[in-house]
């Protein structure tokens, strides 16, 4: 199955081609982007992307939409961690959380999947802490602060299949493959 991921990022484009192997999916990258609204919800912001490039897309495509909730940011950036993090960058989340002891974070990735105008989500989340300091040189986004619950190790310090195995964005892949491999829609 052709599978087109719209997507900028070519960290995301890596992690969905190595989760995905075995799927008999040939996943090709479109490097644009569609409109992300600010919404309350990961769930709304795919929602609304798919809706407007249904108008666009011809064949099955997936996005996604992923956010970093930090308990004592009450949940910020959440929906906003993509223009957060070009606005504010790591530095700039770990000087909001300068002295605070709580550093219970979860990640969150919202994949959304449309085969033959049928539309899906599929979900993934992993709990974790925010570092005191940038650590690793893989990944992408907020990785060098974000360690799972699970590990010693921040997503940044891992490579693609360690991450994958661990990540919120993993989870979701997990399900996406499931998806992909029993779909009569295909």
């Amino acid at each position: 199955m052709k599978l087109k991921f719209i997507t900028t990022n070519e960290g995301k484009f890596s992690e969905f081609n190595d989760a995905l192997s075995g799927a008999d999916v040939n996943l090709e990258r479109l490097n644009m982007s569609y409109p992300e609204i600010q919404t309350e919800s990961l769930e709304g912001v795919i929602a609304f992307g798919m809706q407007w490039l249904d108008k666009k897309i011809h064949g099955p495509y997936v996005i996604d939409d992923s956010g970093l909730f930090i308990s004592e940011l009450n949940g910020f950036p959440g929906v906003y961690s993509a223009f957060a993090f070009r606005a504010l960058g790591n530095a700039g989340i770990l000087r909001l959380m300068g002295g605070m002891r709580n550093r219970k974070a979860i990640f969150r990735t919202v994949i959304g999947l449309s085969i033959n105008g049928h539309h899906s989500t599929l979900d993934g989340e992993c709990e974790g802490t925010i570092t005191a300091t940038e650590r690793g040189e893989s990944g992408f986004g907020f990785d060098p602060i974000f360690r799972p619950s699970d590990s010693t190790m921040t997503f940044a310090e891992m490579n693609i299949g360690e991450k994958n195995a661990l990540s919120h964005r993993g989870a979701a892949l997990r399900k996406l493959k499931n998806t992909l491999l029993s779909s009569p829609l295909r």
